[in-house]
């Protein structure tokens, strides 16, 4: 079964740790003298195989390092880099695209506004799709180029060989609501343990998705300074994502940060009591082409004076690049700005990847994954608000069908499978006979006699809307109609 990578979370710890020990083996036999962290030459172990990149976004460092990663693999590219010389500009979709490119070529990587296109590239051809960013959405390959990064110098500190960041801390700024890259490396920063403390610009925190997904997928919470009892240092931050140790209870999104305090294994909290210092600060620019406005002044900036701070004297900045103002060039030759290392990374890193989903090397990588949620998906019903998500797209939406993922059963709650966005439904009804109830409990029954007879919607009026009947004997639900719960805002 063909291998993608459109999440982060399509490859599991062991297999992120495969890919790295590849790429480690790429900088050992392909090392540039004098820069240990920059591969050069190249060898024949794609010489049958061809890349295409579809980059409907500006990109240089992300193009240009898959192109240079499959060139020193020993492989081909052709690509479709400007949206306005493609077919893309005369309303071809995305999935007749890749079903003309996977004539072509044998692997794509795709670059797009629309928060899911890789997701839709990659349910239209059976050639391995790598997402380079879709919309505010993902960034997964960057996210493994920051995870090595994160690794490489964390070893060189602790000489740790594990894949672990438990006792690292990490400080976003920026725009964490619109950067893509940072939703990936959050998500990945939880499953493996470290601590996050996010320091966003004005209006630009975590989006509430985002958040979900991390409470619900990996325990990963929210901790305020107030709630870490006998604490009055000043120079503890006042949050801090933690991901508790063992198994626990997890705690329902409610809308407001969870008290997980009492979830922390003890050697945790001492851990977070004792933490003075910062490992590591995660850099973003404004993504000004995702906002309307600006924040001027108040967007958060590093620099040498910021430093000399004593949390940070020791921290190691990272950035995904481009820059604007955030990060100042008087960094440069600082020892502790590892930013262009981290862009260097992104060969040895993508040429693993890129030989990982082609079986170049066919025990790296399982067949396939489960996953991890039921899916539920009906053409009638339930569809994703995000005015962002692929399938609110005029061109794509006359074929993609909304997908969600299953995430809870109680309140019932699905996930976008292309934007990650979240739902409650509140009526359950049928294909079949075109009878809604909002006794919504019977979704489950409905589900499991026939899967694709279930049709959800978040309210009374959109199963009006769309010829749907009350059923018989049935209390109509309080009101003309429920009111919409949309657990990723509006």
């Amino acid at each position: 079964m063909t291998r993608s990578l459109v999440s982060i979370e399509d490859l599991d710890n062991d297999e992120i740790e495969a890919i790295f020990e590849l790429a480690d083996r790429f900088l050992d036999e392909m090392a540039t003298p004098g820069k240990p962290h920059r591969v050069r030459g190249r060898r024949t172990l794609a010489r049958d195989f061809i890349l295409s990149t579809l980059f409907y976004e500006p990109s240089t460092r992300t193009r240009l390092s898959f192109e240079s990663a499959m060139l020193r693999l020993g492989g081909q590219v052709i690509s479709s880099a400007e949206v306005t010389s493609s077919s893309a500009a005369k309303g071809e979709t995305i999935a007749d695209t890749v079903r003309v490119v996977e004539n072509y070529a044998d692997i794509v990587v795709i670059r797009h506004s629309d928060e899911g296109a890789a997701q839709v590239a990659a349910d239209y051809t059976d050639l391995p799709v790598i997402n380079a960013g879709d919309g505010g959405h993902e960034h997964p390959t960057q996210t493994l180029c920051d995870l090595y990064t994160l690794r490489a110098a964390h070893r060189q500190k602790e000489k740790d060989e594990d894949l672990s960041f438990k006792d690292v801390t990490i400080e976003l700024r920026g725009d964490l609501k619109h950067g893509r890259t940072v939703h990936s490396l959050v998500y990945a920063l939880a499953r493996f343990g470290a601590r996050i403390i996010p320091s966003h610009a004005p209006g630009c925190d975590l989006p509430d998705h985002v958040k979900q997904r991390l409470a619900r997928d990996y325990g990963c919470l929210l901790l305020r300074k107030q709630e870490i009892e006998d604490l009055h240092d000043d120079d503890f931050p006042e949050f801090v994502y933690v991901t508790p140790e063992g198994p626990h209870q997890r705690t329902l999104w409610t809308g407001e940060e969870a008290d997980v305090w009492f979830k922390l294994s003890l050697e945790q909290r001492r851990k977070l009591r004792e933490m003075k210092s910062v490992d590591f600060f995660y850099a973003t620019r404004y993504q000004k082409e995702r906002h309307e406005g600006g924040v001027g002044d108040e967007y958060p900036a590093i620099d040498a004076a910021l430093l000399k701070d004593k949390r940070y004297r020791q921290t190691k900045v990272m950035h995904p690049l481009p820059r604007v103002d955030e990060l100042s060039y008087d960094l440069d030759e600082d020892p502790r700005g590892v930013y262009f290392k981290q862009a260097a990374y992104g060969v040895p890193v993508r040429m693993a990847l890129i030989a990982s989903l082609l079986e170049l090397f066919p025990s790296l990588l399982s067949q396939s994954r489960k996953p991890r949620y039921s899916l539920y998906s009906n053409a009638q019903g339930l569809r994703c608000t995000n005015g962002k998500c692929v399938t609110r797209q005029a061109n794509e939406a006359r074929y993609v069908i909304p997908k969600f993922w299953i995430v809870d059963q109680q309140p019932l709650t699905v996930r976008c499978v292309y934007c990650d966005f979240e739902y409650e439904p509140r009526i359950v009804s049928r294909s079949s006979t075109k009878k809604y109830t909002a006794a919504i409990d019977e979704w489950r029954e409905v589900y499991d006699r026939s899967p694709r007879d279930l049709v959800l919607y978040l309210n009374e009026q959109e199963a009006i809307d769309a010829g749907h009947q009350l059923r018989r004997g049935r209390k109509r639900p309080s009101g003309k109609q429920l009111p919409t719960k949309t657990l990723a805002g509006k």
